[in-house]
């Protein structure tokens, strides 16, 4: 089936974090690699995910998001930035699993019920940014949540921890390596009303102001989720 297909079938439109493993993806050590992720249209069939690597159609994955489970699949469409997965599934695990998507539905309509944790990290309404590295290359990135210090990231690309980059606009540190990603402290807090706009900036600032500014920092108020 096709994204487009899909897109006119009926699904949950539902933001869900997660992490997947694509086959044929290592890091330095040899061990597959796991990439955050996160769902934007889901039925208990198959799922759009918003997606950092989007590999090959055909390509067989492990995908887990805490508020669904794990999931075995096969990518049965791609465009940019994202995959359709088919969802390999028991009859009775379909079963519970559209269960569970009514109900988040129902909840998702309901305004009385109060998010707990807008407070806590902000997700960006487009997940896609740029990452300009210290030696002036750019990168495509996937942002998993972001606050006005600081960004979880994940990417094709693995910096060490200390390396000075930028998220799109927002130069910064990288200070701790997460399974999916990365987080990032930024030199300078950022204006909450101008964070998404800079985050998603499709062209960074060149990485001469990131290696410039960039000073040795802590990372204590860098707010990131294990997504």
């Amino acid at each position: 089936m096709t994204i487009e297909t899909f897109m006119k079938e009926r699904a949950v439109s539902i933001v869900v974090g997660g992490n997947y493993v694509l086959p044929n993806w290592y890091d330095s050590q040899g061990k597959l690699r796991t990439f955050a992720c996160r769902t934007s249209r889901v039925s208990p069939f198959r799922m759009v995910v918003d997606v950092p690597v989007v590999g090959k159609i055909g390509d067989r994955l492990t995908s887990f998001f805490p508020d669904f489970g794990k999931f075995d699949g096969l990518i049965s469409d791609t465009k940019a930035g994202s995959f359709l997965l088919e969802l390999e599934m028991t009859r009775s695990i379909r079963e519970n699993f559209a269960n569970k998507l009514t109900w988040l539905d129902k909840k998702l309509k309901e305004p009385s019920i109060p998010d707990l944790r807008k407070d806590a990290r902000i997700i960006p309404a487009s997940p896609h940014s740029s990452l300009t590295l210290g030696d002036g290359t750019v990168h495509e990135c996937f942002v998993i949540n972001m606050s006005i210090s600081g960004a979880a990231v994940s990417a094709q690309v693995q910096p060490q921890i200390g390396m000075p980059l930028a998220v799109g606009a927002c130069i910064g540190r990288v200070v701790r390596l997460l399974p999916d990603g990365f987080a990032v402290k930024f030199v300078e807090q950022q204006n909450p009303n101008d964070l998404g706009r800079l985050i998603a900036r499709a062209t960074p600032l060149y990485c001469e102001a990131a290696t410039k500014g960039a000073a040795p920092l802590d990372d204590s108020n860098v707010e990131y989720i294990d997504a």
